[in-house]
């Protein structure tokens, strides 16, 4: 015991002569004693240890270590209901998530603009650190994961959301919101009284309050999107799995699950998950564009087709699968071409053949022409209208594409 009293009364010292060394020091020395010492005592030892710690706010302060210690106390008064020394340091643990938290913000409206990882990284950093310090504030580890995935350190922003998950974090809250009078822009406020008063003062109008919506469906989205830049699909499938069966209308999960079963070249149930997004949206021209392409895959040229064109019928302006579709005809002439090849010497019946494949060829060129008109600058739409040009004898046509891709390789 008195060995306990001396070296907190050391430390004590040390601290007002602003030796925070020593100070840390002999807090480290007395950390193996503190576990027989009483209540008391223990308080005032955590205490002595975060203000050690924490060296006045100077350059020198460790904050990661800071903030464990500051909650160290505050935990462990909470468990024995004293608030002595807690009280005192909330000010200090304030100042540091003010100061944490304004450079967090700065040093990531920076990394917008550069985009470079190492940029997102202190930022994310510091969001991390700004929890650690007020672990209330579950908004700074949701930031803190974000951060890190900019900064792809996907490892440790897959971590922080499972986190976020395990505290069962929704982001759901308050926001108050009023608009200013002088520019009719909305104005955020961190709590209802900071927006009152405006509206007393006459700065702002039309005081609201809305709710932000849950998080978390976007939580599992982002674990399985962390694991998957990882090369870790298993886990990935796992966490959208764990998604769709808390939130199982969400569309955004199930289109997440396509693209992981695309990734590992599981085109059946890339293909699977696709109907079942249409089903859910099927408005979306995207999806029965993706459809259309894996039943091209599999040979099953009429399906694809149809897909292509409500693709169309949804988007009129929709390049790719006007080209698709152009594709897709031509592909019908291959048994036709094969059998060409078969019969070089039957004159007639190749001339027979030659004809049909020319009608295909008529077919397809209107669906080419529409995706040149949609975008001129393809090469290989304009090499295949070429082809068709030549082989239909169309000349002028074909003078007219030749010179457009001469254009467009520079010649």
């Amino acid at each position: 015991m008195f060995g306990q009293k001396d070296e907190i009364k050391s430390a004590e010292k040390s601290i007002k002569s602003n030796d925070f060394n020593t100070a840390i020091t002999t807090i480290n020395q007395a950390e193996s004693l503190i576990s027989s010492a009483d209540d008391k005592m223990k308080a005032k030892f955590y205490y002595l240890k975060g203000i050690a710690l924490y060296q006045n706010g100077g350059p020198q302060m460790d904050i990661d270590k800071t903030a464990a210690a500051f909650n160290e106390l505050i935990n462990f008064e909470k468990s024995i209901n004293s608030y002595k020394y807690s009280d005192e340091v909330k000010g200090l643990v304030n100042t540091m998530v003010n100061g944490l938290a304004s450079n967090a913000s700065k040093d990531y409206s920076t990394a917008i603009e550069t985009k470079e990882p190492s940029d997102f990284l202190k930022a994310a950093k510091q969001f991390h650190q700004v929890y650690m310090l007020s672990k209330t504030d579950t908004v700074f580890l949701d930031n803190a994961a974000l951060v890190y995935y900019f900064a792809k350190d996907y490892a440790t922003s897959r971590d922080l959301y499972k986190q976020l998950l395990d505290l069962n974090y929704t982001g759901i809250a308050q926001e108050f919101i009023a608009t200013n009078k002088a520019d009719g822009q909305d104005v955020s406020y961190p709590d209802k009284k900071a927006m009152d008063l405006q509206v007393k003062l006459g700065i702002v109008e039309n005081p609201r309050v809305e709710l932000k919506e849950s998080r978390r469906e976007l939580i599992f989205k982002n674990i399985a999107q962390n694991y998957s830049d990882l090369e870790e699909m298993d886990k990935a499938l796992e966490y959208i799995a764990k998604g769709r069966a808390e939130f199982p209308e969400s569309y955004s999960l199930l289109i997440d699950e396509a693209n992981i079963y695309y990734k590992l070249g599981d085109n059946a149930k890339f293909k699977e998950r696709l109907e079942m997004a249409i089903e859910m949206n099927p408005t979306e021209p995207t999806l029965y564009y993706n459809v259309g392409v894996m039943n091209m895959d599999q040979k099953k040229i009429d399906e694809a087709i149809k897909y292509f064109e409500k693709a169309i019928e949804l988007n009129p302006k929709y390049g790719d699968a006007y080209n698709n579709i152009g594709a897709a005809i031509i592909d019908r002439a291959a048994p036709i071409i094969e059998e060409m090849n078969k019969s070089l010497s039957d004159f007639s019946k190749y001339d027979k053949l030659q004809k049909k494949q020319f009608e295909i060829y008529e077919k397809a060129v209107p669906y080419y022409e529409k995706a040149f008109e949609l975008n001129k600058s393809s090469i290989s739409v304009v090499q295949t209208l070429m082809g068709l040009y030549e082989n239909l004898g169309m000349s002028e046509k074909l003078e007219a594409m030749q010179a457009v891709y001469a254009e467009l390789k520079g010649e």
